[in-house]
């Protein structure tokens, strides 16, 4: 007789518990495999399918010159090339080893993301040609360390949310993060 034709409750055998161990770690495992992605999208995260960072997301031109494509292919047709390194690009998409990337105009393009580099630039405000932007010495204070013109690419240290300690061509401040491209309003930078 096995434990339930005679009525009575009986420990299952080593075999039979085995077996309940394994399909509750399938159980689990099924289950954060629908559980988190939900948990991602009801927070608003979505994941690049390749890298697993959050899309869309900063990056920089690593090299130079570097061709962007018009699909995630070497067959495609080149859009348009950088020729100065460092640029900031956001990313919007991953395909295989092809990163759909928008620049500060709102152009898009393919590009290899061995050509990416994680490390962060901005450009000063490219929307607006007619206006330079202050660097202060530091977040919030009216010293003045230099007026930047727009399009100036300046290397991102650090950002609270509201203001972003830069470098540029030796120069070394604060300014507001609102005026530029490459860092998300609001956005905490490196993410704690």
């Amino acid at each position: 007789m096995t434990g339930s034709e005679d009525g009575r409750n009986r420990p299952p055998s080593k075999r039979n518990a085995l077996g309940l161990r394994q399909n509750a770690a399938v159980a689990l495992a099924v289950l954060m495999l629908v559980a988190f992605p939900a948990a991602l999208v009801a927070q608003g995260v979505t994941r690049g399918s390749m890298s697993g960072l959050p899309l869309p997301r900063f990056a920089s031109i690593k090299s130079q010159p570097v061709n962007i494509r018009m699909g995630p292919s070497l067959g495609h047709e080149i859009a348009w090339t950088f020729k100065r390194s460092g640029v900031p690009v956001e990313i919007t998409q991953e395909f295989d080893i092809w990163y759909r990337v928008r620049d500060s105009e709102g152009q898009e393009g393919w590009i290899q993301k061995t050509l990416l580099s994680g490390k962060r630039t901005a450009l000063i405000a490219p929307w607006d040609k007619d206006r330079n932007v202050p660097l202060h010495d530091k977040a919030g204070s009216s010293t003045l360390v230099a007026n930047m013109e727009p399009n100036v690419l300046v290397d991102v240290l650090a950002c609270d949310g509201a203001w972003c300690r830069i470098t540029v061509e030796g120069y070394r401040g604060f300014v507001e993060q609102s005026r530029l491209w490459g860092i998300y309003p609001r956005e905490t930078y490196p993410s704690d």
